[in-house]
C-alpha cells in the first residue's frame, strides 16, 4: 500500500499534513508519497525523529494550485504542481492512493483528466459519510457537479451502494433520492426523472425518496442528491455538529454545582457523542467514477483529519471497491437503468 499525498494542500500545509502522514505511517503501517515542495516539507520531518523508518519519501514538485484559481485552467498550465503530480504517480502505478485537502476543484479535475473517468460514469461523486444514531448514511454527491442529469444520479446511487457495502460492510444498502416529500410525484424535474429511474433498477435497493430529516436519522444507508443541494447539507450538518456542542458547554458552564457534577458524570457519554459528531473521524471522501483512488479532505484538515483520511484511501483499496464498481457497471452494461435491458 503506497499512497501519494498533496503535502502542500490544505489551510495548514504542509505543516499539519505532514504531520498527519506521520501519524497515518505509524497507524496503518503503509508507505507514504508526500509530494511538493521537498525543502519545506523535510523542514517539518525534522520535527518528527525517525520518520526516516516509517516509509515516508518525498517527491518534489515545484507548483501548488491555489484555492482561488480556475481548477481546469490551472491543472493544464501547473503540470508540475502538487496534486497533478501526486495524481500522476497513481497514473503511473507508482502509487495506489492519492489525497489531497487543497482545492476541491482541482483534486476532481486532476483525477478526471489523468485517471479518466470510469467506462460508462458520465460524472464522478463525492461520497461523504455522515454519522447517524444508526452508523453512517453515505451522501453523494457532496460537491463535485453541482449540476446532475438524472442518469449522474443514478451512477450515484450505483457506486455508493457498492462503497456502502465494501467499505461500511452493510448488506444491501438501502438507497434513497434526497427530495421534499415521500411520494413519487414530488420534487423538481431532475428528481422525478431520477426517480422514474431509480425505482427500475435491479441491482440496488432504491427505497424511495429520503427527506432531509431522513438524513440524520439514518433511514437510508446511501442518500443520492447533486452536488449543489450535498454540499450544502453536508456543511450545514457540520455547523450544527459544533453549535449543538458549543451550547452543550455553555450550559455546563453557566450552570450551577449540580449541574457541574452532573456533566463531570456525563464525562465519558460526552465524550462519546463528540467523537461521532467529530468530522475529523473520517477526515476524507472518496470521489467515485475515476480510474483510481482519489481521496478529497476538507481545506481545514488537521493532522488528526489526515492521518483518518489516509485511513478511508486504506480501506478503499484495500476493499477493491474501483473493480467492483467496474464489475457492477459491466454487468449493467446500460447505466441509465437496467429495466430496458428486460
Amino acid at each position: 500500500m503506497k499512497i501519494a499525498v498533496d503535502a502542500m494542500g490544505g489551510d495548514y500545509a504542509p505543516l499539519e499534513i505532514v504531520f498527519g502522514a506521520v501519524r497515518a505511517a505509524k497507524k496503518y503501517h503503509c508507505e507514504i508519497v508526500l509530494v511538493g515542495d521537498e525543502a519545506k516539507i523535510r523542514e517539518v520531518l525534522s520535527k518528527e525523529p525517525g520518520w526516516e523508518k516509517l516509509g515516508i519519501s518525498i517527491h518534489h514538485a515545484s507548483q501548488v494550485i491555489e484555492m482561488g484559481e480556475h481548477p481546469a485552467d490551472a491543472v493544464r498550465t501547473k503540470k508540475d504542481a502538487s496534486i497533478v503530480v501526486a495524481t500522476r504517480l497513481v497514473k503511473d502505478g507508482v502509487c495506489d492512493a492519492v489525497l489531497s485537502a487543497g482545492s476541491t476543484g482541482a483534486a476532481v479535475t486532476a483525477a478526471q483528466l489523468i485517471l479518466r473517468r470510469i467506462k460508462g460514469i458520465g460524472r464522478p461523486t463525492i461520497a461523504t459519510p455522515m454519522p447517524t444514531p444508526k452508523g453512517v448514511t453515505l451522501l453523494l454527491d457532496s460537491g463535485a457537479n453541482v449540476d446532475s442529469k438524472p442518469e449522474h444520479l443514478v451512477q450515484s446511487g450505483i457506486m455508493g451502494s457498492i462503497y456502502a457495502e465494501y467499505v461500511f460492510k452493510i448488506k444491501n444498502p438501502r438507497v434513497g433520492l434526497l427530495n421534499i416529500g415521500e411520494e413519487e410525484t414530488k420534487g423538481n424535474e431532475q428528481a422525478k426523472a431520477t426517480y422514474a429511474l431509480l425505482k427500475n433498477m435491479h441491482t440496488i435497493n432504491f427505497c424511495g425518496n429520503a427527506e432531509g430529516r431522513d438524513v440524520p436519522k439514518g433511514n437510508f444507508d446511501v442518500v443520492i442528491c447533486d452536488g449543489f443541494v450535498g454540499n450544502v447539507v453536508l456543511k450545514f450538518a457540520e455547523g450544527l455538529a459544533k453549535t449543538i456542542l458549543k451550547l452543550i458547554k455553555e450550559a455546563i458552564k453557566g450552570g450551577g454545582i449540580l449541574v457541574k457534577l452532573g456533566a463531570f458524570l456525563l464525562m465519558p457519554t460526552l465524550k462519546k457523542l463528540g467523537k461521532r459528531l467529530d468530522v475529523t473521524e473520517y477526515g476524507g471522501a472518496p470521489l467515485l467514477g475515476v480510474n483510481g483512488c482519489c481521496i478529497i479532505s476538507h481545506g481545514s484538515s488537521n493532522a488528526k483529519s489526515i492521518c483518518s483520511a489516509i485511513g478511508v484511501a486504506n480501506d478503499y483499496v484495500r476493499g477493491d471497491v474501483l473493480a467492483h464498481i467496474q464489475d457492477t457497471l459491466a454487468k449493467e452494461d446500460i447505466l441509465t437503468h437496467d429495466g430496458e435491458k428486460k
